[in-house]
């Protein structure tokens, strides 16, 4: 069988392990690395043995391309490409969004006879099949998802655009029962002052639900660890029985983890009709290289 033709859209945290979890796929081969270069002194030495383009054209296409850009960015690159057929996956980590941008993306991507597949990270992701796993065991009661302590990539993207912000690190502590609080380290641009950029980050939509507290620091590249992990709980009830008890939990490398989980969506992307899905509306197996038949026996 042919391999998968796969493009990396941006070059940061998650592009750099995307395009890792890429060459390790069996069914998989790396089109390229679409980036916003002016010259090839712009490009990494580490990417200089691999095609570095400014468009998608320049590569003479690809099946499916891999959006490693901030969630804020994410909708209208997506469009770009879903308009000209070609199949997106992307780890849009805005949750109050996803249904609205899972709209806007299946209209294009129906439009065109392609496919969408947003939210593909860890959360939103896999953890939210993990959570509708629980819900499925046990119907009534509640679920717990404690994130970290660990490196939050969307709140840091976030911070890093405030105007006034050199460099930033959001790390999210949980503080049980769901409940997490945020703590900002901003290392400040010469001249800004840091009651504004407290504002910006307080009034920030990542941010104005949570419990915030922001540090100044003079250099955040000493603080930086990409470790994250979360902790998932449902107590709930079987049929009529209570006290039903489920625990998830994991301890990861942040980007890369949520790389590989968007190399996995791409496979499932090849295998979907047109439109826009969130991972629960995947079937699992569809992640996975080889046939159907061999991880049923395998799996079942």
């Amino acid at each position: 069988m042919s391999k998968v033709k796969v493009a990396v859209h941006g070059y940061g945290n998650i592009g750099h392990f995307a395009i890792e979890a890429v060459h390790a796929a069996p069914d998989m081969e790396l089109a390229g690395v679409i980036r916003r270069q002016k010259t090839s002194a712009d490009v990494p030495a580490h990417l200089h043995h691999l095609p570095v383009v400014t468009s998608l054209e320049e590569l003479g296409g690809a099946d499916v391309v891999l959006l490693a850009t901030p969630s804020r960015a994410t909708p209208d690159v997506a469009k770009t490409y879903l308009a000209k057929g070609i199949r997106t996956v992307d780890s849009f980590d805005i949750h109050s969004e996803i249904v609205s941008v899972r709209r806007e993306l299946g209209a294009v991507a129906g439009d065109n006879k392609t496919v969408a597949v947003l939210g593909a990270g860890w959360d939103p992701g896999t953890d939210s099949v993990i959570r509708t796993l629980l819900e499925m065991m046990a119907p009534r009661g509640l679920t717990y998802t404690n994130f970290g302590p660990g490196m939050s990539m969307g709140h840091t993207v976030a911070v890093k655009h405030i105007p006034g912000v050199k460099d930033a690190l959001s790390l999210t502590i949980p503080k049980g029962s769901g409940q997490h609080r945020r703590d900002v380290y901003v290392e400040l641009e010469e001249g800004a002052r840091l009651e504004d950029v407290k504002q910006a980050i307080l009034n920030d939509p990542y941010f104005v639900h949570d419990e915030t507290h922001i540090f100044p620091v003079t250099d955040v590249k000493k603080l930086i660890d990409r470790g994250h992990g979360v902790v998932m709980e449902r107590k709930g009830v079987s049929g009529q029985t209570d006290n039903q008890w489920f625990e998830f939990r994991m301890r990861v490398h942040n980007p890369a983890l949520t790389a590989q989980i968007m190399v996995a969506a791409a496979r499932a992307a090849m295998r979907l009709t047109p439109g826009a899905y969130t991972l629960i509306e995947i079937p699992p197996v569809f992640f996975l290289p080889g046939e159907t038949d061999e991880h049923i026996a395998r799996l079942v």
